[in-house]
């Protein structure tokens, strides 16, 4: 009831697209919310791994009030809604906007979902109250597992990115019909958490994404988590395995392969074993240097300084994910000739009871932290304009932080207690509209540079630290 009234004193908005018609729903506050809108042709039959394609126009108005279906993926039970409504058929972004005619074109945050690039999903996102901020909020989604990021040699030297592709093909979508929104499409920051924070690096690195964007956030997330990088042979390697797995003959051709049920190359890209991995889950986290998307790998891109024009925002949680397997064995990984110095470093001393938060801050220092700030020193070096941060606030009923703990403080409500929400996602939004996340009455945050400052974001205020792991981080040994 609640619904109609609104509806009829509000009249739906309507917004021509570059493939035709769509109408939205009108909020009691005045915004103006679109979902499930085609950016690219369903990926389904031959166009399944197929660099996404265009999207079909259609006559008269298309009802879009409901977000699409989640991309394939398995239910791991945090990402059970996702998994209870998927489809291959899952290229559409939602929009939100507080004003489809502002008076100047209003800044574009478009939302990257994380997940591992396995699961997840982009639904809900645009209900957040930054939109309040005025800034246009776009949340796009993009193939996951095996039809997102499977190479095979049957499908073409192009295999293996098709995630990145999607997402590219979302963000021209936003180039050629943001404005209509009330947003400016030269004024574009792509921002994302955990695998949706490293496909924005990976993004800001690619050269297909050039000029479709012009900032970018990564929380929780950097181009290919630390992890080594896998050649397009390594990728069609795993494929076949996948693709066999699933009940593909030997030698299978692309017809073949495109025939396989969806479900099959869903468990078979999750029973996968990846050689390095000690954790299933990072099985897509390696970023794929396909010659195509990616020609070259993240750590040869940044040292070269790629994309150094875009500022770049980017930061980790005090604890993020827990460490899987031994604290030995992860050391001898990822220190390799320092491993010595970095048991010693993290208290892993012979006749003592090692630090009680030994396996968390170890595993977020690999994984996240010193990647982060790896990336932010590569940046510097190269003259590129970043703000690193490292986010450290109690959750909901005084839960400890960890991995996506930040997201409700950006994209959550307002109204909650917590008065530390609202400065985090004022510094994102100034950011979106200028490129620097300084304004206002907020506490200065420095440019990240040789003093390696961060902005420590705790429960009793922000405040710059220097030098966030600084020991054990030159430590590690480079991907």
């Amino acid at each position: 009831m609640l619904l109609a009234a609104s509806a009829a004193s509000t009249p739906a908005p309507v917004v021509e697209t570059d493939a035709g018609t769509i109408q939205g729903e009108a909020t009691p506050d005045g915004r103006s919310l679109f979902r499930g809108v085609p950016f690219a042709a369903p990926p389904i039959g031959d166009f399944r791994w197929q660099p996404p394609q265009p999207v079909a126009p259609w006559q008269g108005v298309r009802e879009a009030v409901r977000s699409a279906p989640a991309c394939m993926q398995v239910d791991y039970g945090w990402n059970h809604g996702a998994a209870a409504n998927q489809s291959e058929d899952c290229l559409y972004l939602d929009v939100a906007t507080p004003s489809l005619k502002p008076n100047a074109p209003l800044p574009v945050m478009v939302w990257i979902h994380g997940g591992g690039n396995r699961a997840g999903s982009g639904a809900g996102t645009v209900a957040s109250p930054i939109v309040r901020r005025g800034v246009v909020l776009v949340s796009l989604q993009y193939r996951l597992s095996a039809f997102g990021f499977l190479s095979h040699a049957a499908l073409g030297t192009h295999s293996g990115n098709y995630g990145l592709m999607d997402q590219q093909a979302a963000l021209r979508w936003v180039r050629a019909n943001i404005a209509r929104f009330g947003g400016d499409p030269a004024n574009v920051t792509i921002f994302g958490e955990s695998a949706g924070a490293q496909d924005v690096g990976l993004q800001m690195l690619s050269p297909g994404a050039k000029g479709l964007f012009s900032k970018a956030i990564a929380e929780s997330g950097t181009p290919g988590f630390g992890l080594p990088p896998r050649s397009l042979a390594q990728n069609e390697a795993l494929g076949e395995t996948i693709v066999r797995a699933a009940g593909a003959p030997p030698h299978a051709s692309a017809r073949q392969l495109r025939a396989l049920p969806a479900d099959a190359l869903l468990r078979a890209s999750d029973a996968a074993d990846v050689p390095g991995l000690d954790d299933k889950s990072f099985i897509w986290l390696q970023a794929v240097t396909d010659g195509t998307v990616l020609t070259e790998t993240p750590a040869a891109a940044l040292s070269r300084g790629v994309g150094r024009e875009i500022p770049l925002l980017i930061g980790n949680n005090l604890y993020e994910l827990g460490l899987y397997g031994a604290p030995e064995r992860a050391i001898a990984r990822g220190f390799g000739a320092n491993a010595g110095r970095a048991m010693e470093a993290y208290g892993l001393v012979q006749g003592k009871a090692p630090p009680a938060d030994l396996n968390l801050r170890l595993a977020n220092d690999l994984t996240f932290r010193c990647p982060s700030l790896h990336v932010a020193a590569e940046r510097g070096r190269s003259g590129g304009a970043t703000w690193h941060y490292q986010f450290d606030l109690d959750g909901p009923d005084a839960k400890p932080v960890t991995h996506g703990s930040e997201i409700r403080y950006v994209l959550g409500d307002e109204g909650a207690s917590d008065q530390a929400l609202a400065p985090l996602a004022a510094y994102w939004v100034n950011f979106a509209r200028s490129g620097d996340p300084n304004g206002g009455a907020l506490p200065a945050w420095p440019r990240f540079s040789n003093e390696a400052r961060s902005m420590e974001f705790t429960a009793t205020g922000s405040r710059v630290v220097e030098k966030l792991s600084a020991e054990v981080c030159a430590l590690r040994t480079a991907p």
